[in-house]
């Protein structure tokens, strides 16, 4: 399946999952992630509030967050490679299968950087001299 270029976010299921202190926080992460992807994104809660537009990603109230979602994924689904982001079963069963579906954690792993050391425990590099590290360098390099 191509990559997603529009993102449907299940808003307060997001928030819980992800920790965030709130839903501006959640919205100005994703405000940066989704122009990152080239890619467009809902945003979408349940209750009342201000829609707002953040670049590619919009804010979005609704009596029914998911239904809404439901809604917006039957509309673009036939024109554009859609992406759901919730952890609601129920939701992610009913948007169609030409639409990505990825669970809150899921698309959190996928949002958050992968953390790693630059030299691990135990790495070879740590048992040689630096006079033997500079000569493989330089060995690595070709010269």
């Amino acid at each position: 399946m191509a990559e997603p270029t529009l993102f449907l976010f299940d808003g307060f299921n997001l928030l819980h999952a992800g920790g965030f202190r709130s839903p501006e926080e959640l919205r100005d992460v994703l405000a940066s992630w989704v122009p990152a992807r080239g890619a467009r994104g809902v945003l979408v809660f349940d209750g009342h509030g201000a829609d707002e537009q953040h670049g590619p990603l919009a804010v979005r109230w609704a009596e029914d967050a998911d239904a809404a979602i439901e809604r917006l994924a039957a509309e673009h689904r036939e024109r554009e490679q859609v992406a759901v982001v919730s952890s609601d079963e129920a939701v992610r069963g009913t948007t169609g299968v030409s639409v990505r579906k990825l669970s809150s954690r899921r698309f959190l792993a996928e949002l958050a950087p992968p953390s790693h050391a630059d030299a691990p425990p135990g790495d070879l590099r740590d048992k040689l001299d630096p006079e033997t590290l500079a000569r493989l360098e330089r060995l690595r390099r070709g010269g």
